[in-house]
């Protein structure tokens, strides 16, 4: 049987309806040199409903990758949600990656344009301060060449939660997965508020990098991709390396997939709990 259709969901509190489940730029799309592969990923994520597009300049081939799909599907692209990122910290070094992701991409606009991996103050104070990265990104937004702004991060939870109380964002990218509930910190404070704010909140580091997936334990990414949307996340995202990953993340992602139950959750995240120094490899601070 096909799987049904990915069920869809209000980006934030004014934005338009994406796709609980996207394609994210890891995967098969963090590589160079992977043509063929690359395009039944992406091609298997049209074919199968999925709307929502996740990449950055720091992923390798990923926007090439997508810029060429959306060459060979003539009208694909602006059916469906379009992001990018970038890691530059000042106004200028942005908006080199914004042209350069645009013209990657072959697209004159982003649905949504990210700051991405916040870490640190020091990265806080570059970004807010005269001259930051901040000031492109609203300049952006209000041009029209992007629709939404965002941030991401998955080092520590106090400063992502500083971004999205003090920055003018739309959306904030943060992790989602067993070790977070086990552990606390982004999904008790950042998301919350942001949610608070009527931001959008997508899930990343959903399986922990593939890190997470063991079968025998009962970890499949079915379980983890049906923990991250038992939030109220807006949309999830993971990187597919086939096309028979993409179906599964779909099949997660479904309007008739079963939710995830509170105890059925709570057993996942105490499965962490014991190993969490060991399992938070992305994490920078505990």
């Amino acid at each position: 049987m096909e799987a049904s259709m990915p069920a869809k969901m209000s980006f934030g509190t004014d934005g338009p309806e994406v796709t609980r489940v996207g394609l994210g730029g890891e995967g098969v799309l963090r590589t160079f040199g992977r043509e063929e592969e690359a395009r039944s990923v992406i091609q298997a994520a049209i074919d199968n409903g999925i709307g929502y597009f996740d990449t950055a300049p720091a992923y390798s081939g990923s926007e090439g990758y997508l810029g060429e799909a959306w060459r060979a599907n003539p009208g694909v692209r602006e059916t469906v949600f379009h992001t990018s990122k970038s890691a530059q910290r000042t106004a200028s070094g942005a908006l080199a990656d914004l042209d350069r992701t645009l013209e990657t991409l072959g697209t004159d606009y982003l649905d949504l344009w990210q700051i991405h991996d916040v870490r640190t103050m020091d990265d806080v104070q570059a970004i807010e301060g005269q001259g930051g990265a901040l000031e492109a990104f609203v300049t952006a937004r209000e041009r029209g060449t992007v629709r939404h702004i965002g941030v991401t991060g998955h080092h520590d939870p106090r400063i992502l939660t500083h971004c999205i109380t003090h920055w003018p964002l739309d959306s904030v990218l943060l992790p989602v997965n067993p070790l977070e509930g086990a552990l606390g910190g982004f999904l008790t404070e950042t998301m919350p508020a942001a949610l608070e704010r009527g931001m959008a909140v997508i899930a990343m580091k959903i399986l922990g990098g593939g890190h997470y997936v063991a079968p025998e334990s009962g970890l499949t990414a079915r379980s983890l991709l049906a923990y991250a949307l038992s939030h109220p996340v807006t949309v999830a995202i993971a990187g597919c390396s086939t096309p028979e990953e993409v179906k599964t993340l779909v099949t997660a992602g479904a309007e008739d997939a079963p939710p995830m139950g509170a105890d059925e959750r709570r057993a996942l995240e105490d499965a962490f709990r014991p190993h969490a120094r060991r399992l938070a490899f992305y994490r920078g601070v505990l």
